[in-house]
């Protein structure tokens, strides 16, 4: 049956589990979906906060020209035909000398969706911390520091805020276990849980071309689309598919990410819980960040 088809498909999705992406239901009417290259149309960063038992943050000494000497986050550009958590690790290796695994991604940074930034909360399993002299070009040595007490120089003040996210969900975790799953992917899209609630009913929006699916909104690469950042795929396909234009549409939070990066697959897919609702035709449309 379509239905328990469809029930199945969003009880995956809500437990983190991946779905293929076959087709999508919105696309940018300025120009047909980009498939994804790293290196030419998109960037994706992964970066990791590792805590200790002594409540310290391993941080790593820039070797590059313009921040070197100042202290950061492991954190580093993917390269093609790799994982989402082989990128992780290797950066981890190269600046930190550490050996890890991730426990949860934490965050999900965008600047349109040609920048993307997987941050992840992450354990060592192994490996010996750099030093000054196995200094390189990746970096010049990592060390521990208390959290509240880091480096006066840090090459952006942007890692305080993610220090403390990870530091809040390691002491009271506000959303299960994320991690990546592998399951390739052409485009940036966006697979919707978009739920109105109606009394003491939860409506779930359907795709309906085909089997009953959740919808998907690819991400356009045009100057607009990417100034607006990847909320706007959500935003035009909600606009498309709902002749109610009065809505307040708020993002809720990240169900699961999926991603292969094998055989010239980089795209991404990210499984997203939204909210829509009645709003007064006076205000304007609003989709806060997480």
């Amino acid at each position: 049956m379509a239905s328990e088809g469809l029930a199945r498909a969003l009880a995956a999705v809500l437990g983190g589990q991946a779905l293929p992406v076959h087709s999508c239901d919105s696309e940018p009417a300025e120009e047909p979906p980009a498939l994804v290259r790293l290196r030419k149309n998109v960037c994706y960063v992964v970066l990791a906060v590792f805590l200790n038992e002594q409540d310290e943050v391993l941080l790593i000494q820039e070797a590059k020209k313009e921040c070197r000497g100042s202290w950061y986050l492991p954190a580093g550009r993917m390269e093609p035909g790799e994982t989402i958590v082989e990128a992780l690790q290797r950066e981890v290796k190269e600046e930190a000398g550490l050996h890890c695994e991730p426990l949860t991604l934490l965050s999900v940074e965008e600047r349109g969706p040609s920048w993307i930034r997987f941050v992840f909360l992450a354990r060592a399993t192994g490996g010996i911390l750099k030093t000054p002299k196995e200094a390189d070009a990746e970096s010049l040595q990592a060390g521990w520091y208390p959290r509240t007490s880091l480096p006066t120089l840090l090459r952006a003040q942007d890692i305080l805020h993610l220090v403390e996210l990870a530091a809040q969900y390691r002491q009271q975790a506000r959303h299960p276990l994320i991690l990546p799953q592998e399951l390739p992917c052409s485009l940036v899209c966006q697979r919707l849980v978009a739920t109105f609630t109606s009394v003491q009913t939860v409506w779930v929006l359907v795709g309906t071309v085909g089997m009953p699916h959740l919808p998907i909104t690819a991400c356009g690469f045009t100057p607009m689309e990417q100034r607006g950042g990847i909320k706007m795929a959500v935003l035009r396909l909600l606009q498309e598919c709902l002749t109610l234009h009065h809505l307040a549409v708020e993002t809720k939070g990240l169900l699961g990410l999926q991603h292969l990066g094998k055989d010239h697959a980089d795209g991404i897919c990210l499984n997203v819980l939204v909210t829509v609702a009645f709003r007064n035709p006076a205000s304007s449309w609003r989709l806060p960040q997480e």
